[in-house]
């Protein structure tokens, strides 16, 4: 089996595969400061809860945002899984010309998902990518990774606003009743959920327009199902986008 971890700074997921088949995947939370052997006993509980034996990884393929844990998955793997291990960085393969000015400056996931994408479409696509972040990447109908748009992410603009705002209370992303708030907590679920709507669609307008294209769009990460029910851009929304790029990134490599 192969074993696909995406590291980012809020949530890690975690994929077993066997062969094209994704088995079973987890999430837990991201732990900057975590040691391989840490890490070691978190997966190997996950593992035996879904009774998924560590002598059946064969491989681990790993996408890191947090520079650290990069090395702790590495060192993970050399002690405790007899399997090669494949971190997403500069020198793999990945079969998607990169077409920006300095293309080391791409992130992992930002990449993988994109090559997943891409697989999927076979033609222009954007990634929105609903993290710490909402990620925008966007792959030309030849299978280029053109760039994107970085802005805040939903939880962590919450956060702000709630730490900032001394009478603001936190709330639930749950579906505004109306756009007109007619409480604090009715205005704050209103401008959140409907603004960050609007904020993807605003940006994958101006994508559109840019591209001179029609191209798809498919929304992932862990917070795509509170906005993407009110995007009017977005064509699909696959959870597992970025495990199927490490598969995929893995196979090109292996």
């Amino acid at each position: 089996m192969l074993l696909a971890i995406d590291v980012g700074n809020t949530q890690t997921h975690l994929g077993a595969f066997r062969g094209d088949e994704l088995a079973e995947h987890w999430r837990f939370q991201t732990r900057a400061g975590a040691t391989g052997d840490e890490l070691a006993e978190r997966i190997a509980g996950l593992l035996g809860l879904s009774g998924i034996e560590i002598a059946v990884i064969e491989a681990i393929v790993v996408s890191s945002v947090v520079p650290p844990l990069g090395a702790e998955y590495e060192a993970m793997a050399r002690r405790y899984y007899d399997a090669s291990c494949l971190t997403v960085g500069p020198k793999i393969k990945t079969g998607m010309p990169i077409r920006i000015d300095t293309p080391y400056e791409v992130g992992a996931d930002r990449l993988v998902n994109a090559i997943a994408a891409y697989e999927r479409i076979g033609g222009c696509c954007v990634v929105v990518d609903f993290g710490t972040g909402i990620n925008f990447d966007v792959v030309s109908s030849n299978g280029e990774y053109l760039g994107g748009a970085i802005a805040p992410g939903v939880e962590i603009s919450l956060t702000a606003l709630t730490e900032r705002g001394a009478r603001i209370p936190r709330i639930d992303l749950a579906e505004p009743a109306t756009a007109i708030g007619k409480s604090t907590r009715g205005a704050i679920q209103s401008g959140v959920i409907f603004g960050f709507a609007g904020l993807v669609d605003g940006i994958a307008r101006r994508v559109e327009r840019e591209l001179g294209g029609d191209p798809d769009f498919i929304a992932t990460g862990g917070l795509a199902g509170a906005i993407v029910p009110f995007c009017e851009s977005i064509d699909e929304v696959d959870d597992l986008l970025t495990l199927t790029g490490l598969r995929l990134i893995w196979e090109r490599n292996r």
